[in-house]
Protein backbone atom coordinates (compact mmCIF):
# COMPACT_ATOMS: atom_id res chain seq x y z
CA UNK A 1 0.00 0.00 0.00
CA UNK A 2 0.99 3.49 -0.87
CA UNK A 3 0.37 6.98 0.13
CA UNK A 4 0.64 10.03 -1.89
CA UNK A 5 0.58 13.46 -0.62
CA UNK A 6 2.08 17.26 -1.44
CA UNK A 7 3.52 18.87 1.61
CA UNK A 8 5.02 22.30 2.64
CA UNK A 9 7.84 22.49 4.51
CA UNK A 10 6.23 21.83 8.05
CA UNK A 11 4.65 18.65 6.46
CA UNK A 12 1.66 20.61 6.29
CA UNK A 13 -0.59 19.32 4.20
CA UNK A 14 -4.00 21.66 4.04
CA UNK A 15 -6.20 24.54 5.29
CA UNK A 16 -9.79 24.59 5.78
CA UNK A 17 -10.56 21.50 3.94
CA UNK A 18 -8.50 22.64 1.72
CA UNK A 19 -4.96 21.86 -0.26
CA UNK A 20 -2.02 24.18 0.32
CA UNK A 21 -1.66 25.06 -3.03
CA UNK A 22 -2.18 23.59 -6.41
CA UNK A 23 0.43 23.35 -8.78
CA UNK A 24 -0.18 21.43 -12.07
CA UNK A 25 2.35 19.35 -12.53
CA UNK A 26 2.00 17.69 -9.01
CA UNK A 27 -1.65 17.45 -9.97
CA UNK A 28 -0.46 15.29 -13.26
CA UNK A 29 1.59 13.24 -11.24
CA UNK A 30 -1.32 12.32 -8.57
CA UNK A 31 -3.60 12.00 -11.78
CA UNK A 32 -0.61 9.52 -13.62
CA UNK A 33 -0.22 7.46 -10.56
CA UNK A 34 -3.93 6.67 -8.93
CA UNK A 35 -5.79 6.20 -11.95
CA UNK A 36 -6.66 2.80 -12.46
CA UNK A 37 -6.18 2.48 -9.10
CA UNK A 38 -7.96 2.54 -5.69
CA UNK A 39 -7.92 5.75 -3.62
CA UNK A 40 -8.87 5.47 0.22
CA UNK A 41 -9.97 8.97 1.46
CA UNK A 42 -11.88 10.14 4.43
CA UNK A 43 -15.52 11.88 3.69
CA UNK A 44 -13.80 15.62 4.07
CA UNK A 45 -11.16 14.67 1.41
CA UNK A 46 -13.70 13.80 -0.54
CA UNK A 47 -16.24 16.73 -0.22
CA UNK A 48 -12.53 18.76 -0.87
CA UNK A 49 -13.01 17.12 -4.72
CA UNK A 50 -15.17 19.61 -7.51
CA UNK A 51 -18.74 18.99 -6.62
CA UNK A 52 -17.52 16.47 -3.71
CA UNK A 53 -18.02 13.70 -6.86
CA UNK A 54 -15.33 10.38 -6.65
CA UNK A 55 -12.11 10.70 -8.91
CA UNK A 56 -12.65 9.33 -12.15
CA UNK A 57 -11.04 6.09 -13.50
CA UNK A 58 -10.55 4.58 -10.11
CA UNK A 59 -12.12 2.67 -6.91
CA UNK A 60 -12.80 5.58 -4.51
CA UNK A 61 -13.35 4.03 -1.22
CA UNK A 62 -14.48 6.56 1.61
CA UNK A 63 -13.91 6.20 5.53
CA UNK A 64 -17.16 7.74 7.55
CA UNK A 65 -18.01 7.41 10.64
CA UNK A 66 -21.43 8.53 9.64
CA UNK A 67 -23.27 4.99 9.02
CA UNK A 68 -26.17 6.98 6.09
CA UNK A 69 -23.98 8.44 4.43
CA UNK A 70 -23.61 7.73 0.55
CA UNK A 71 -21.97 8.78 -2.22
CA UNK A 72 -22.73 7.51 -6.30
CA UNK A 73 -19.53 5.65 -7.42
CA UNK A 74 -17.84 5.04 -4.58
CA UNK A 75 -17.43 2.36 -1.69
CA UNK A 76 -18.11 3.77 2.12
CA UNK A 77 -16.63 2.00 4.81
CA UNK A 78 -17.17 3.26 8.61
CA UNK A 79 -14.59 1.77 10.56
CA UNK A 80 -10.67 0.78 10.12
CA UNK A 81 -11.33 -2.81 10.74
CA UNK A 82 -14.24 -2.54 7.71
CA UNK A 83 -12.11 -0.61 5.53
CA UNK A 84 -9.51 -3.38 6.11
CA UNK A 85 -11.45 -5.95 5.11
CA UNK A 86 -13.18 -3.82 1.81
CA UNK A 87 -8.95 -3.59 1.24
CA UNK A 88 -8.48 -7.62 1.05
CA UNK A 89 -10.16 -7.26 -2.29
CA UNK A 90 -7.39 -5.68 -3.98
CA UNK A 91 -3.72 -5.59 -5.14
CA UNK A 92 -2.15 -3.62 -2.15
CA UNK A 93 0.27 -2.25 -4.81
CA UNK A 94 -2.97 -0.84 -6.46
CA UNK A 95 -3.91 0.92 -2.95
CA UNK A 96 -2.55 4.71 -2.73
CA UNK A 97 -4.17 6.54 0.80
CA UNK A 98 -4.78 10.25 -0.36
CA UNK A 99 -6.08 11.99 2.86
CA UNK A 100 -7.15 13.47 5.08
CA UNK A 101 -4.39 13.49 8.14
CA UNK A 102 -6.31 11.16 10.54
CA UNK A 103 -6.69 8.65 7.34
CA UNK A 104 -2.89 9.11 6.62
CA UNK A 105 -2.09 8.77 10.29
CA UNK A 106 -4.37 5.47 10.61
CA UNK A 107 -2.93 4.11 6.98
CA UNK A 108 0.66 4.85 7.20
CA UNK A 109 1.51 1.55 9.02
CA UNK A 110 0.31 -0.06 6.40
CA UNK A 111 2.06 1.82 3.62
CA UNK A 112 5.60 1.30 2.48
CA UNK A 113 5.70 3.74 -0.22
CA UNK A 114 5.45 7.05 0.43
CA UNK A 115 5.38 10.10 -2.98
CA UNK A 116 6.12 13.53 -1.33
CA UNK A 117 5.79 16.65 -3.27
CA UNK A 118 7.94 18.59 -1.01
CA UNK A 119 6.72 22.55 -1.48
CA UNK A 120 9.91 24.64 -0.27
CA UNK A 121 7.62 27.11 1.73
CA UNK A 122 5.41 26.99 4.83
CA UNK A 123 1.87 27.71 4.43
CA UNK A 124 -0.79 28.35 7.25
CA UNK A 125 -2.33 25.01 7.75
CA UNK A 126 -4.25 23.00 9.80
CA UNK A 127 -3.55 19.88 8.81
CA UNK A 128 -0.71 17.30 9.06
CA UNK A 129 1.59 14.35 7.39
CA UNK A 130 3.73 13.10 9.79
CA UNK A 131 7.33 13.97 9.43
CA UNK A 132 8.77 11.22 7.28
CA UNK A 133 12.49 12.52 7.40
CA UNK A 134 12.66 12.01 11.43
CA UNK A 135 11.21 8.55 11.57
CA UNK A 136 13.80 6.34 11.44
CA UNK A 137 11.40 3.18 9.98
CA UNK A 138 11.56 5.26 6.65
CA UNK A 139 14.27 6.89 4.17
CA UNK A 140 13.75 9.11 1.34
CA UNK A 141 14.94 6.53 -1.74
CA UNK A 142 14.22 9.47 -4.70
CA UNK A 143 14.16 12.95 -5.33
CA UNK A 144 13.88 14.68 -8.53
CA UNK A 145 15.78 17.96 -9.57
CA UNK A 146 13.89 21.23 -7.79
CA UNK A 147 10.80 22.75 -10.23
CA UNK A 148 9.45 26.18 -10.37
CA UNK A 149 5.58 26.69 -10.44
CA UNK A 150 4.80 30.30 -10.48
CA UNK A 151 7.37 31.35 -7.24
CA UNK A 152 7.15 27.71 -5.72
CA UNK A 153 9.92 25.37 -5.87
CA UNK A 154 9.41 22.03 -5.43
CA UNK A 155 10.66 18.44 -5.90
CA UNK A 156 8.97 14.79 -6.27
CA UNK A 157 10.55 12.61 -3.77
CA UNK A 158 9.57 8.64 -3.01
CA UNK A 159 10.19 7.48 0.85
CA UNK A 160 10.16 3.76 1.18
CA UNK A 161 9.87 1.64 4.62
CA UNK A 162 12.95 0.19 5.43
Amino acid sequence: MKAILAADKNWGIGYNNHLLVSIPSDMKFFRQTTTGKVVVMGRKTLESFPNGMPLKNRTNIVLTANQDYQVKDAVIVHSEDELMEELKKYDADDIYVIGGESVYRMMLPYCDTVYVTKIDRAFQADTFFPNLDEMDEWVMTEESEEQTCFDLEFCFTKYERR
